[in-house]
């Protein structure tokens, strides 16, 4: 078995594909920013392919036909659990709404959140997000599912707050009241590094018990796009201690 990096063309996704496959090829991991070409190439999508309207993980299945999925939900799941994070009856409030926020949330209410409000500069990117959930995955409880401005969040008591905007990447982040951090056990951000974010330092400062970045829910998604392509789910804690150990360095 062999799994490597192949840096595709950003204009020719499909080609570089097509001469994986040729070559013996028969599943591959898809980053940004070709998450959107993969949808759109694959036969058949998974539920929560169609809900991300993005593909993490294609492979090929018994009758020949090119298949997608998206592992990033369930990979944050997963990675909560983790950290030991009570999800059931839980509220969690995103920042961002971006394809990252897309594909986590109905693995969200799917592991038992009751109330995520997805919050945003431009509100309508948000509102778009809690529409289509609410509409496809969510529709006998219209309300777990709201968005806000950044500067209009709900007061509510939100046991988890993630960060899934790109505000890190600039050594910034969302402009939030401190206030919605009252009641938050854990301040998550999808981005990692070698250094905690500006948002899991001023989470810190501001009293959250609990920060973690975003590698858990990295080699978690690989863990779960590996049981799809093999039957088995790799352990994740070694392969996360690895890296832990790399970045550091």
């Amino acid at each position: 078995m062999q799994y490597e990096a192949i840096l595709a063309p950003v204009d020719n996704f499909a080609d570089s594909w097509r001469e994986f496959v040729a070559a013996g090829g028969k599943g591959a991991n898809i980053t940004v920013p070709f998450k959107q070409q993969a949808y759109q190439l694959a036969e058949q999508l998974s539920d929560q392919a169609k809900q991300a309207q993005a593909v993490n993980t294609l492979y090929i299945d018994k009758y020949g036909k090119l298949c997608g999925d998206n592992t990033d939900g369930i990979g944050l799941v997963m990675d909560l659990r983790r950290l030991q994070q009570k999800l059931a009856a839980s509220t969690v409030l995103i920042l961002g709404a971006g394809g990252a926020t897309r594909g986590v949330i109905a693995p969200l209410l799917q592991a038992g959140v009751a109330n995520i409000v997805i919050a945003n500069r431009t509100l309508s990117k948000a509102q778009a997000i809690a529409d289509m959930i609410n509409q496809t995955v969510n529709k006998e409880v219209k309300q777990q599912v709201q968005a806000a401005d950044l500067a209009q969040i709900p007061d509510l008591a939100y046991n988890i707050v993630i960060n899934a905007t790109s505000s890190g990447l600039m050594g910034e982040r969302p402009l939030i009241a401190e206030k919605h951090l009252q009641h938050c056990l854990l301040a998550y951000d999808m981005l990692y590094g070698a250094e905690p974010t500006t948002f899991l330092r001023w989470a810190k400062q501001s009293g959250v018990p609990l920060q973690a970045d975003g590698l858990g829910m990295l080699v978690a998604q690989a863990a779960e796009s590996f049981y799809i392509w093999r039957g088995k789910r790799p352990e994740v804690e070694p392969v996360l201690s690895m890296l832990s150990e790399q970045l550091a360095r």
